[in-house]
């Protein structure tokens, strides 16, 4: 059996893959091992770090006829039931810490300096801020809160209300603006440089690059964790991941390309059918916009324009792109939330269940799954990157509560 329904979905190679190229000078500016190191020894060294769980499932891959199937649940990071906490709260200490390197003249201060309060005149003073549609504003909120800093976070129209009531938890002032997620990123960016304020975003644009590197970086430290609770001499042969503005995408298939190189997986990234700025860009061989309100369930994803410079490692190192309805995410759910055959019952958000679900979009068409290779030798590897941020939506969606799914006594389909 490939698939347990069908669901439509689009595909497309990328024209400007270039398997043999090495990762080069230029891809190192962006991301490299070297600052992966120093993010995860920063990253580490943080109240709560643990390795989230790479889960196996095997029932759900005999189901679909694959060898393997792992499944990186970043539902418990940091509390934060998202992988954005590694990034967006990474971006922070290190832009407190130019700061204080500016204003003191001392050297770059550490996330445990600023957990301290070692530099608390300069620090408390300082403003964050970020456009999001939830998992990156809870992030780098935490992180002022942590670090000691304010926070103002600035969100889409259509963002639901415990997404914001996430992010004012941690003490930040929430901005709703009029418009899509793209908005928010120019009117933060607008105001940042009226009131003087720090922007942490996730995406680069023209004249903002810094900071987008530092937050792609920390998402690294969750590519190396599965690279060392990989089975030894296990590698996946295919990775699906969720695309958005591409900063995860760029972030794993950097760490990865640098690593193996040619012998890296075939990486496919996934994106709404409606918010597909990165199938777009592949299609025109450039960055490619796209225009309305992005009208998704997979909140995360809900953008209309790619970071250019996770564009700049994903135009020659993604292999396909693939675009997805909402119905195949809330597929996705479902059958994580069940636990097949034994499998560990997972909870997955709309954003977090993506690139499982392009997985299982392209299992369902045998020309597909012939194109990327995907059979019974197939090892696929995805990243869950959130739980339950919205229990409401969850609930709707599968049909109970998180705490249901993970209780005891829920036992696999």
């Amino acid at each position: 059996m490939r698939n347990p329904a069908s669901v439509p979905f689009r595909l497309i190679a990328n024209r400007g893959l270039d398997r043999g190229r090495p990762y080069g000078k230029a891809e190192r500016a962006i991301l490299s091992l070297e600052q992966h190191t120093s993010a995860r020894r920063e990253i580490e060294s943080w109240p709560g770090y643990h390795p989230t769980p790479l889960r196996v499932l095997p029932g759900l891959a005999e189901r679909v006829g694959l060898g393997a199937i792992y499944y990186k649940d970043e539902s418990v990071r940091f509390g934060l039931n998202s992988f954005k906490a590694l990034g967006g709260a990474y971006g922070v200490q290190r832009a407190l810490a130019r700061e204080v390197s500016r204003v003191s003249g001392s050297d770059a201060a550490s996330g445990r300096d600023l957990i301290s309060r070692r530099y608390t005149d300069t620090v408390s003073r300082l403003v964050v801020t970020c456009a999001t549609a939830g998992n990156h504003g809870r992030s780098v909120a935490w992180g002022a809160e942590m670090f000691g800093c304010r926070c103002a976070v600035y969100v889409p129209a259509v963002t639901g209300e415990p997404r914001v009531a996430a992010i004012t938890a941690h003490g930040a002032v929430v901005v709703r603006t009029s418009g899509n997620y793209d908005e928010a990123v120019r009117r933060c960016d607008d105001d940042a440089r009226r009131y003087g304020r720090l922007v942490v975003s996730d995406t680069s644009y023209p004249g903002y690059t810094k900071i987008p590197r530092d937050v792609m970086q920390g998402y690294s430290v969750m590519v190396a964790e599965v690279l060392e609770q990989l089975p030894p001499g296990e590698r996946p042969t295919h990775l699906f991941v969720q695309g958005g503005v591409g900063g995860l995408a760029a972030a794993v298939c950097a760490h990865l390309w640098e690593t193996w190189g040619a012998d890296r997986p075939v990486i496919a990234v996934v994106e709404p059918d409606s918010a597909d700025c990165l199938f777009r860009s592949a299609d025109a061989g450039r960055p490619t916009p796209v225009p309305g309100d992005y009208d998704t369930i997979m909140a995360g994803l809900a953008a209309g324009e790619v970071s250019l410079l996770a564009w700049k490692i994903l135009e020659c190192g993604a292999d396909y792109f693939v675009a997805i309805p909402d119905a195949a995410a809330e597929l996705a759910m479902r059958l994580l939330a069940d636990g097949v055959a034994g499998d560990p019952a997972i909870v997955a958000g709309e954003s977090g269940a993506a690139g499982l679900a392009g997985a299982l979009a392209v299992l369902q068409s045998s020309k597909a799954a012939e194109d990327l290779q995907l059979g019974s030798d197939s090892r696929l590897l995805a990243f869950g990157t959130e739980g339950a941020t919205d229990p409401e939506s969850y609930s709707r969606i599968v049909g109970r509560s998180p705490e249901l799914v993970t209780s005891p006594s829920s036992g696999g389909t």
